[in-house]
């Protein structure tokens, strides 16, 4: 039986919302293992005159806690 945890956090980029959600996804990767989902729960624009500066996602991690028993 595995326990998992869900975690939310923010990510943005220049680009585009799936470079946003890739982008949060590749960083949390770096400190959190066993990612097993994202929900991707809100998205926004960033505008300066009339065009978009920058994409943002906010996102609900899910991930597997390790079992330190074994």
């Amino acid at each position: 039986m595995s326990v998992a945890s869900i975690s939310e956090i923010s990510s943005a980029s220049s680009k585009s919302f799936d470079d946003a959600v890739a982008t949060g996804l590749k960083r949390a990767s770096k400190t959190v293992s066993g990612i097993k989902s994202a929900w991707i729960e809100d998205f926004e624009v960033v505008c300066d005159k009339g065009k978009i500066k920058e994409y943002r996602v906010k996102m609900k991690i899910t991930f597997v806690l390790k079992d330190k028993s074994k």
